[in-house]
């Protein structure tokens, strides 16, 4: 093959890291995808409007990955800019304060290989609080297969840890922008209403949580899953089992949540939730 071709050839993977004001740890979840095993990819780092000293380091890799920037609009935002841009087979995202292990992707292209069916696969992880490796609980332990009602709940798919064939943003739309949070729990729902997601059960990433920019900390999170239920509630999408199960976790979060509102002093937002709940 010529140096041309070569060039011209696409990549299998398409690795997407959106970023915002993570200068302070980009670099360790760039290196981590840097130092795979499968070298078949492409590497690319959404800046969403970062004002620290991200670009810095981001330029200090020069030619090994491919910086888009973009004003500050979100994490679904900067990832379907990813989406957009990419050119591999499989898309695989990383959050910025996560790690891959060395064999993440070599294991996830192996599985596609022997399993041409599958659309989507993730992996188990190793959870570091502060420093700190703690266990997860029984709940977020990972099923396989048609994993709908299962993940009404929590969010059981984690985007460090999935590879999704390109087509599947085809048929099911990217990341919902209008969401600040709970992008990823409002896809997983798209997805796993139709699709089995698959499990490769081993470590293969690190995720990484405590500090205080997470956004999977922030408060007052159940009013965007409950906006996802809602939307998926009334799409056709949902097989009648399905659309019980999602009325009746979304009538869960309302009520919880309409008493969080009104501990807050917030009664209107609480007449709200309450009144929605009982609309299904």
């Amino acid at each position: 093959m010529s140096k041309i071709e070569k060039k011209q050839k696409k990549p299998l993977v398409s690795a997407i890291i959106p970023t915002y004001n993570r200068g302070w740890i980009i670099k360790e979840a760039i290196d981590s995808v840097l130092a795979q095993d499968f070298k078949d990819f492409e590497l690319i780092v959404v800046d969403d409007g970062s004002t620290d000293n991200t670009l810095e380091i981001l330029n200090s890799f020069q030619c090994d990955i491919k910086v888009l920037r973009q004003s500050n609009h979100g994490v679904s935002a900067a990832r379907n800019r990813g989406i957009a841009a990419a050119s591999g087979h499989f898309i695989a995202f990383l959050d910025s304060d996560d790690l891959w292990l060395p064999r993440k992707l070599a294991r996830q292209v192996d599985f596609f290989n022997s399993k041409p069916d599958a659309y989507i696969c993730q992996t188990e992880e190793i959870w570091v609080r502060n420093n700190v490796r703690v266990n997860p609980k029984k709940r977020h332990k990972k099923p396989w297969g048609m994993i709908f009602e299962p993940s009404l709940a929590l969010c059981l798919v984690s985007p460090s840890a999935v590879m999704i064939r390109r087509s599947l943003f085809e048929k099911v739309g990217g990341f919902d922008e209008t969401l600040p949070a709970c992008e990823d729990y409002d896809l997983w729902l798209r997805i796993s209403c139709r699709y089995p997601v698959c499990l490769i059960d081993a470590p293969l990433i690190i995720k990484r949580g405590g500090h205080n920019d997470q956004l999977s900390a922030s408060p007052g999170l159940d009013k965007f899953r409950i906006k996802s239920l809602k939307k998926i509630i009334e799409s056709d999408l949902l097989s009648r089992t399905q659309h019980r199960a999602a009325i009746k976790t979304l009538k869960q979060k309302c009520v919880i949540y309409a008493a969080g509102c009104r501990k807050r002093g917030r009664e209107d937002e609480a007449l709200y939730y309450m009144s929605l709940s009982e609309r299904f």
